[in-house]
């Protein structure tokens, strides 16, 4: 054993590596080792939420995000699923759907105050996982972040003071482990995480395939007598859902067989799959463990919790994990914030965790094919063809209602910021871009700089006015984007506290 790091990350999938980049951004040497000598390039997450884009976005990553926006823009265009009137707009006429329910556009009340002071990262989450995972492979080489592929983390020993991590015959010394593994991950199972949940009940496949007698197939998401299938909206992909139990080999691979196989069942179609470029095969199995920290280890993303894809908020769920959790290990490495400091990443994160396992087997319930589980769906169905049940909906996927429990104080406290548009020409969000917290001081404050001037190295002052007149004084920002504290006008009270409690005492 020769090499030594603050943190190992297990997995260099999309959490795994932003949680590396906030690692680095932080101050931590970190070294990720992926089991896979190559990325993943199966099929999975079609687009991102609103709290993931304004994540990069904060990371001066919004270029990025908006170049691969586009070319899948160009790619839905040439297969005809822009109706002409919007060929010159980003923006899909669908929105996103709840169990298959779609959820229309135009439908959606935009002038609701949640979706004011969204930011430009809002309009740029039409980006797929692999997109994702390469933007951010990028930006962690240019941290000077090590990437090992092929390389299969097989035990570990911790000691109490650090990890000694093994990989074979080789091994590597670190104060952490995160393991970003995935939903069968190795470190929640050799830790010993306790792991509850329900037992799937579906069995569903993703693909990109090519076919013959696609013609008879509807386009969209289609809900039959025999389950559920999706036809596109980009040429040759596929999904589909059978309620009639879990497959019998979750790991076997994924045969144009058995993809023609399902696909016929549900949609009474004799198509013939000639050709596989892409498959996946998943289940409705939703767990959690109790606690995101054991020791000197710790979870985010699959690794973490498990469910089904139905709504779209795996990959943003692990990301939100991943950017909590890298600037409070980072500060407790460089020993500026104590180790209490990560209780609160399970206090934060489990809640979302657990609203998302419920959010999706809500949504396996609706799809349900027996006769009672129809008549609620007919009836979700008509709620969701409302102004107000469509937007209600959309609020809760797009997850501009996500907030933490901070305290008590003002109504910002906890909620992720809002991009505020500033008189010298920027937003908000774009001042996060080392890693470090924001004081944003809207009344030029000489009192409130000389209040955060011990904590310059973690906290950026940024004055400025604001280009929208605001009852707002002041903000304080997490580096994840959460609001830590905020005043308005006349008011100074507990920006000291807050600062001790999320950036440590300064003498």
């Amino acid at each position: 054993m020769n090499e030594t790091f603050d943190v190992v990350v297990a997995g260099a999938g999309p959490v795994g590596l932003i949680l590396a980049c906030e690692l680095r951004l932080g101050g931590a040497q970190v070294l990720v080792v992926e089991r896979l000598t190559e990325p993943d390039m199966t099929l999975k997450a079609g687009a991102i939420n609103v709290p993931t884009a304004q994540a990069l976005y904060r990371r001066g990553l919004l270029p990025d995000l908006v170049e691969q926006q586009n070319a899948v823009v160009e790619r839905i265009r040439a297969a005809g699923m822009f109706p002409p009137a919007q060929t010159g707009n980003q923006r899909l006429p669908i929105a996103g759907h709840f169990a298959g329910i779609m959820l229309s556009m135009p439908e959606i009340d935009r002038d609701d105050p949640v979706f004011a002071d969204l930011g430009p990262a809002a309009e740029a989450v039409l980006v797929p996982q692999q997109g994702i995972e390469a933007i951010l492979t990028r930006r962690a080489v240019e941290l000077g972040v090590p990437i090992r592929r092929g390389v299969e983390l097989t035990d570990f020993d911790d000691d109490g003071t650090g990890v000694t991590v093994h990989f074979g015959d080789s091994t590597v010394r670190a104060a952490w482990l995160v393991g970003c593994d995935g939903g069968r991950s190795t470190v929640r199972k050799l830790t010993g995480f306790d792991f509850p949940g329900l037992d799937p009940e579906i069995t569903g496949h993703q693909a990109i395939v090519e076919m013959t007698g696609a013609e008879a197939l509807q386009p969209g998401w289609n809900c039959t007598d025999t389950g559920i299938y999706v036809n596109g909206p980009t040429p040759g992909r596929v999904l589909t859902v059978e309620l009639d139990g879990p497959p019998a080999d979750r790991t076997a691979p994924v045969t144009a067989a058995e993809l023609q196989a399902s696909l016929r069942a549900v949609s009474g179609v004799p198509v013939e799959i000639t050709a596989v470029h892409s498959a996946t095969r998943f289940t409705d199995n939703t767990r959690q463990v109790t606690e995101y920290r054991k020791g000197r280890v710790l979870l985010a993303g699959d690794a973490a919790h498990v469910h089904s894809p139905f709504g779209g908020q795996g990959l943003n769920l692990g990301v939100g994990d991943a950017v909590n959790l890298g600037w409070k290990l980072a500060a407790v490495v460089r020993g500026v914030a104590r180790e209490s400091l990560l209780d609160t990443y399970t206090l934060e994160r489990h809640p979302v965790g657990a609203w998302v396992l419920e959010w999706t087997r809500a949504q396996i319930a609706l799809m349900r094919l027996d006769q009672r589980s129809k008549a609620i769906r007919a009836v979700v169905t008509d709620l969701l063809a409302t102004r107000e049940g469509s937007t209600e909906i959309f609020k809760k996927i797009s997850g501009v209602l996500h907030r933490y429990d901070l305290g008590a104080g003002h109504d910002l406290i906890g909620a992720a910021t809002p991009d505020i548009e500033l008189s010298d020409g920027s937003r908000l969000g774009e001042h996060f871009a080392d890693g470090r917290a924001v004081l944003l001081d809207l009344a030029d404050s000489t009192e409130l700089r000389a209040i955060v001037a011990p904590w310059s190295d973690l906290v950026r002052v940024v004055t400025a006015k604001p280009v929208a007149p605001r009852e707002l004084s002041a903000l304080l920002v997490r580096p994840d984007g959460y609001v830590a504290w905020a005043a308005d006008f006349g008011a100074r009270d507990g920006l000291s506290d807050a600062l001790r409690r999320w950036f440590g005492e300064k003498s």
